[in-house]
């Protein structure tokens, strides 16, 4: 492991970490709910950085200077603009990122430091890519079918097909993510996830016994 990855880690002592990751529309956050209902204190990075979009003024001024233009003008953040500006620029989409994540990291940062429950979960949709798993111990992936993944996107965000094709074409595919995952689990309509998260559960729970 590189010194800044093991520094990263330590910094955020004590406590272990859990990153629950994966594509749009896979599921995170009905798994994350699960482990709520554990005790497991869950820190939604895409829900923090949605609200650092919105109340940060420094913030705000940066995402205008990247965006060319005033995203800001209905009073709000204007969503719909920014998603189609970075998911069909790559490059403007890195710049976001460089400008939200580092904030992100710095709230999980003080926010881990003070759960008292055994361990705590940083759920994030690119934890990978945005570097978010070096601040983890362990990582879950949540898989699903492409297309229910797309299905449930439209419902819920009642976007279009092409624009849920956008987004998954900027996140990492399943098989990286499996492949860098200390954990997998399966979300398609006839899986069963309470039986893998409690796996997953007790597995952290048994490591933390045998290390204290």
């Amino acid at each position: 492991m590189a010194v800044t990855e093991e520094k990263m880690r330590n910094d955020l002592k004590p406590g272990m970490k859990l990153g629950v990751t994966g594509g749009i529309g896979s599921g995170k956050t009905s798994v994350c709910r699960v482990f709520r209902t554990l005790g497991i204190p869950v820190f939604s990075a895409d829900q923090k950085a949605r609200e650092i979009m919105d109340n940060d003024e420094g913030i705000a001024r940066k995402l205008n200077l990247i965006a060319g233009k005033d995203l800001f003008m209905p009073g709000s953040l204007d969503r719909m603009e920014l998603a189609k500006l970075i998911f069909n620029d790559k490059n403007l989409l890195e710049k976001v990122n460089a400008l939200v994540h580092p904030a992100i990291f710095d709230l999980f940062r003080s926010w881990a430091q003070v759960q008292t429950g055994p361990y705590v979960i940083m759920e994030a949709a690119i934890l990978f890519e945005s570097g978010g798993s070096k601040l983890v111990d362990r990582t879950a992936t949540v898989v699903a079918p492409e297309e229910e993944r797309v299905n449930r996107v439209i419902r819920r965000n009642s976007l279009s097909r092409e624009q849920v094709m956008a987004r998954m074409r900027n996140q990492l595919d399943d098989e990286t993510r499996i492949k860098l995952s200390d954990y997998v689990i399966y979300n398609s309509e006839t899986d069963m996830i309470i039986p893998a998260i409690l796996k997953i559960h007790n597995d952290i729970l048994t490591y933390i016994n045998t290390v204290n």
